[in-house]
């Protein structure tokens, strides 16, 4: 739970990065819903708005990441104060990462809907999409509730992205050996998958600096058993 300080311009520069972390994830979750879009309806208009956002989020990154070195200058901050500001820097980068990653999904379903034939449908990426999504709206949540207790369930999630990602790519070699004419529409939606895969990494990633920001625990290099608290093995 976040705390008030005495003092008073503190709590003005923590809650602007609070603020330049709820601004950016509503950012890139619109871009990767409108990378979605794009690529279920040919919908060009959608790629072009995933464009114009990355523009913002790129700067929000920029902006996010001086405002916090300025806050850890100025206000030498301690124990849970500066474990948030580091958080913050985290999250912002695996927030410009994932729209890195709605990018390359936009720009991948210009060229699969120009495809003549695709070796699967679109809707097979439906639900990996969906976890990916999901996982991504749960991580910000918990960041601004400061709620570690949701990273064990994206743990879970994640092995289920991962499986869903080895089988769509082992189907779409299969397609690729037997039918060469959807060479490049199958590695297409090879790299759509491998960036879905990725998004949903980066929200793991998110949580994971929650629990650290509430715990003082890093999780990054640890591996705890499977079935630790829903944890993988």
């Amino acid at each position: 739970m976040s705390h008030v300080h005495t003092y008073t311009p503190f709590d003005n520069d923590i809650d602007r990065l609070r603020a330049s972390v709820t601004t950016m994830g509503g950012l890139v979750e619109r871009q990767l819903a409108c990378a979605l879009d794009a690529l279920r309806a040919c919908d060009d208009a959608r790629v072009e708005q995933v464009l114009a956002d990355e523009v913002t989020v790129n700067q929000l990154h920029v902006d996010t990441d001086k405002r916090c070195n300025l806050t850890i200058a100025t206000r030498q901050p301690a124990a849970v104060d500066l474990r948030e500001i580091i958080a913050v820097i985290h999250i912002n980068g695996d927030l410009e990462r994932v729209g890195d990653e709605a990018k390359k999904i936009a720009l991948k379903s210009r060229e699969l809907c120009k495809a003549p034939s695709l070796p699967i449908p679109v809707h097979r990426l439906d639900r990996t999409a969906g976890l990916v999504t999901g996982m991504l709206r749960d991580a910000l949540d918990a960041f601004v509730r400061h709620d570690n207790s949701v990273l064990p369930g994206l743990y879970e999630r994640d092995r289920e992205v991962d499986a869903q990602r080895d089988a769509l790519i082992d189907e779409l070699v299969r397609a690729m050996s037997s039918n060469p004419g959807e060479v490049s529409a199958a590695l297409s939606m090879i790299f759509v998958v491998q960036s879905l895969e990725r998004v949903g990494d980066h929200a793991k990633g998110i949580a994971e600096y929650v629990v650290q920001l509430v715990e003082g625990v890093d999780l990054r290099h640890v591996k705890p058993r499977r079935g630790q608290d829903g944890a993988p093995g």
